[in-house]
């Protein structure tokens, strides 16, 4: 596989009842340096502005609710400048670039990150001490350059001989289609996306890329020069990339670019009437539920940092109940859990 650069919970609700009149703008990273008590969280670019916009609108409620102690919430980017201080009174460190290295610095001593946003649900290989939390429903398709020669739809079969190198120019999916080599691309290595996608062509067990594939680029940037390709295709959230094409949340290089998402076994990915992530789609293996990874130790702690945590990520939390937040969800392109279900644990 070749591979390229590749408080408690009464204030937390009054905090809910105010933040539609006084939720911030939502940064790329904190825009302080987070004290040691608060919630710092890194991990997966496919939630990253999604959690730049619920961090601001969490402290703006609890400082518009008086609350001048609960811990706030703060999230730092898969990209951008590195090194960075994850909290104050630690030094800098090479900033996380996705899911698994976030998982290590999870469990480094000592810690300054509380949670890991994860694109993906437990794996045989995760630490058993740990706690998914589920968050919100997303989908995982391919995306290919609009104008391109990719078709609009690919079997799960195409895609599985894809990305193991059994087809490898067009025709071989569609003699209709141009005589030209197909270029598939991959997320590094630890990407919850990668990890994700590969498991679905497997129908459960991840496929191994073969020597065509080549692996490294970032989740879910379009403008990665190396996709502005006829022949280009790459794993893509679809919730990530709705919030990006129809709700403005692209920003810099996380955007689409050149890049359109496109259907599996002849369901669209995207429902372009309701700008969604289309029902049916999210109802196949392709659907998948975000989550946000804690140490379990932490999650069901009587202290202050226990309580913060279940407070903001909870089934009665904040992320889970308040409509702000729920809003925010929509607005970036994922389709919110039903009550019960965000926030639950495994």
């Amino acid at each position: 596989m070749r591979t390229t650069m590749g408080k408690p919970l009464a204030v937390a609700a009054l905090a809910g009842s105010l933040v539609g009149l006084t939720g911030g703008a939502a940064l790329a990273d904190p825009p302080v340096v987070p004290n040691p008590g608060d919630i710092v969280g890194v991990g997966s670019q496919t939630t990253a502005p999604l959690f730049n916009q619920l961090s601001a609108d969490y402290n703006a409620a609890l400082t518009a609710a008086g609350d001048t102690t609960s811990p706030r919430l703060y999230s730092f980017d898969a990209t951008g400048p590195t090194p960075i201080v994850l909290k104050a009174g630690t030094g800098s460190v090479a900033r996380p670039t996705g899911t698994g290295i976030g998982q290590t610095y999870l469990h480094a001593v000592p810690s300054s990150v509380d949670f890991v946003r994860m694109d993906r649900g437990r794996l045989p290989s995760d630490l058993p001490t740990d706690t998914f939390v589920a968050l919100a429903k997303d989908a995982a398709s391919w995306a290919a350059k609009s104008g391109g020669h990719a078709p609009a739809n690919l079997t799960t079969a195409q895609l599985k001989d894809i990305y193991t190198c059994v087809r490898t120019n067009w025709q071989q999916i569609d003699p209709s289609l141009p005589n030209a080599t197909i270029k598939p691309f991959l997320p590094q290595p630890g990407s919850g996306l990668r990890d994700f996608f590969l498991k679905a062509l497997g129908g459960g067990t991840p496929i191994i890329p073969g020597a065509c594939v080549t692996s490294g680029v970032e989740d879910n940037q379009g403008t990665d020069p190396v996709l502005n390709d006829a022949d280009a295709l790459v794993p893509y959230s679809v919730g990530h990339y709705v919030g990006q094409a129809y709700f403005g949340r692209s920003t810099g290089s996380d955007a689409p670019g050149s890049l359109t998402v496109r259907g599996i076994n002849g369901i669209a990915a995207v429902n372009t009437v309701s700008q969604t992530i289309n029902a049916p789609f999210a109802a196949t293996v392709y659907g998948r539920v975000l989550h946000d990874l804690v140490r379990g130790a932490d999650w069901t702690a009587t202290d202050a940092h226990g309580a913060a945590l279940r407070n903001i990520f909870g089934t009665s939390g904040w992320i889970c109940r308040n409509t702000t937040a729920l809003a925010d969800i929509k607005s970036h392109g994922f389709l919110p859990l039903p009550a019960g279900a965000c926030g639950t644990t495994s």
